[in-house]
């Protein structure tokens, strides 16, 4: 099940138990309850710390003349969800996806949050059985060379604060946030916010939090305002 995807990350598991729970989301489980296995939330969970870590050593080392703010904002434009699932998309991830019907029906395999928990949960797996070295190269290889391209593109430039001092420059208003819907269960939300400037809607963004549905908005609010 898994050879295509050893051959496309260059890494050989022994225990693809390990690996085939990486895939497994809540909603399969729901469906399956007599399952042997579980949903991958836990290697999810460890993942995104070694994932934050190893994102963190590297910036630290390959930059030492860069403040700890300006290293903060990389950090948090490679390891954010979008550059995630895009990352998961390129390896085909979502090929090997466990999923209800009423998931996979929704379009799950290609929902940016759940291709980024996979990815986070395939780093989990690959620590546990091939150790910190092996992750270390694997995150290196498939994401830590996206750095120049983010700079490039200003990815890594937080939209929040962009468009408040756009917003301030421009019209001397501070922009709010106002929640729009908010939907799904408890430990797969989905949230709509919208950008405010005085009780003009200028963006909406969807994530799986608040503050991240609030930086998409941003987002949209800098396309569509044009700054």
């Amino acid at each position: 099940m898994f050879k295509k995807l050893e051959e496309t990350i260059g890494l050989k598991f022994k225990d693809h138990h390990l690996l085939k729970t990486a895939f497994i989301h809540r909603s399969y489980i729901n469906e399956h309850k007599n399952s042997e296995y579980t949903h991958n939330e836990r290697l999810e969970f460890l993942g995104d710390a070694v994932l934050e870590l190893i994102t963190t050593d590297f910036l630290y080392k390959t930059y030492p003349d860069k403040p700890e703010g300006e290293l903060t904002n990389w950090r948090s434009a490679l390891v954010k969800g979008e550059m995630l699932a895009k990352i998961s998309r390129e390896l085909n991830l979502g090929d090997y996806l466990l999923l209800s019907k009423g998931e996979e029906n929704s379009g799950g395999r290609e929902k940016d949050y759940l291709l980024a928990n996979t990815f986070e949960a395939l780093v989990g797996v690959i620590y546990l059985e091939l150790g910190y070295d092996k992750a270390s190269k694997f995150v290196h290889k498939f994401l830590l060379v996206h750095l120049e391209y983010i700079l490039a593109a200003g990815a890594h430039i937080d939209a929040k604060s962009q468009f408040q001092e756009m917003a301030q420059e421009k019209v001397g208003i501070t922009p709010s946030y106002q929640l729009v819907s908010e939907e799904g269960p408890d430990h797969n939300k989905v949230f709509t916010m919208a950008a405010h400037i005085g009780d003009r809607v200028v963006g909406k963004g969807e994530g799986s939090s608040k503050q991240a549905a609030e930086q998409k908005a941003a987002e949209d609010a800098l396309v569509r305002l044009k700054w």
